[in-house]
């Protein structure tokens, strides 16, 4: 006869729905001993990846690749949606009680049995993010997520002829796009990669991209700028001689996308080219500052010690609100650009300009130099 333990192991989507309906109760149940936390805060300690939450993800595995650059493995929540090759994510982080988000390109194949995805980081000097996330990410970190976006990608039916134009971290959305490709039906296009790097050591996923090319799954021209210099956008025809016949996608830094568009524009296949620009944005936070409504167009000086919700009606601005308490979470808005302090322990949040997605509660929240409002 079969044990009752045994019969429900047996059963997972049984085990699930019990699981979910004891996290409910007792998500009623805590209501009247959690304030001024709210009984999410709790569970969020227990399953943090847990669906219906702010979307997170935990750190696996951390993978060096050169000496300042790593893969990071992540085990996103319940709620993450597939990504399409050639996408990013944008990773929230805290760092010294500060938290940053940054997009960085994912660069694992799809569909892991695991059921994670990878993003590639390169140290760059003074980045706050990126080296933490190189030297001192740990195994069990959960970091905050959205869903994938971009259109740095091939679409369903890719050109016969490809070229990628990649330098430094700006080969990790193509290196996502590469490892896909045999998932693509019909035929595999014609592909060749030019990509530039101080030296052999430097070349991220070198290993890998060396031997597609002794695999002849791609035409691989390493350009080494210790030794070869620079790339020289004008002597490109020289590497790749059917250049015109190619649509490209090119990642890498400002200089290099920017050659590159004046050169195609001048050739007249503007439209064949496709650029992955990389916009790193430092935001310093201070006390108190100037905070923006955007919806409105009000600016108002506010304290570093004066909450943005009172910042706001003191200007005559219409704000959400309801316990005023930092409770409720009525009062939530999103944060477009800048730096916002919690008052109640000091963190900071950080947005950079076409960041989506960062919210604040503006009953606790005070300005931590310029921010932007969406109101």
């Amino acid at each position: 006869m079969t044990s009752p333990g045994i019969l429900l192991a047996s059963r997972p989507n049984v085990v699930g729905a019990l699981r979910e309906r004891v996290l409910k109760f007792a998500e009623r149940a805590a209501v009247p001993l959690s304030t001024p936390l709210v009984p999410s805060d709790y569970l969020d300690l227990i399953d943090p990846l847990r669906f219906g939450t702010d979307l997170r993800g935990r750190i696996v595995a951390v993978h060096p690749e050169t000496r300042d650059a790593a893969t990071l493995v992540i085990r996103p929540g319940r709620g993450w949606r597939t990504h399409v090759p050639g996408q990013y994510v944008r990773i929230g982080v805290d760092v010294d009680g500060v938290r940053h988000w940054r997009a960085y390109s994912l660069t694992s194949k799809l569909h892991r049995r695991d059921g994670c995805f990878a993003v590639t980081v390169k140290a760059i000097p003074d980045g706050v993010v990126s080296n933490h996330l190189v030297r001192k990410a740990t195994v069990g970190t959960v970091v905050q997520l959205d869903q994938a976006a971009g259109d740095f990608v091939l679409g369903d039916r890719p050109p016969a002829k490809l070229l990628f134009v990649t330098a430094g971290s700006g080969i990790t959305p193509v290196m996502g796009m590469l490892r896909n490709m045999a998932d693509i039906g019909g035929t595999q296009p014609d592909i060749v990669l030019v990509h530039s790097a101080p030296t052999p050591e430097d070349v991220i996923f070198g290993w890998e991209l060396r031997m597609l090319a002794r695999e002849g799954r791609i035409r691989l021209v390493e350009k080494h700028t210790d030794s070869h210099g620079m790339l020289d956008v004008a002597r490109l025809g020289e590497l790749v001689d059917d250049l015109a016949e190619r649509h490209t996608w090119a990642c890498g830094p400002a200089g290099l996308l920017d050659a590159l568009e004046q050169r195609w524009a001048a050739c007249g296949i503007a439209d064949q080219l496709h650029i992955e620009r990389f916009r790193p944005a430092v935001i310093s936070a201070g006390e108190g500052g100037t905070v923006t409504f955007t919806k409105t167009g009000t600016v108002v000086e506010a304290g570093g010690g004066q909450t943005l919700l009172d910042a706001g009606e003191s200007a005559g601005v219409l704000m959400p609100s309801g316990c005023r308490m930092g409770i409720c979470f009525g009062c939530v808005v999103p944060l477009r650009q800048g730096a916002v302090r919690d008052l109640r322990n000091g963190d900071v949040t950080t947005a950079s300009a076409g960041d989506e997605n960062v919210q604040v509660q503006t009953c606790v929240s005070a300005a931590a130099g310029a921010c932007e409002l969406d109101l």
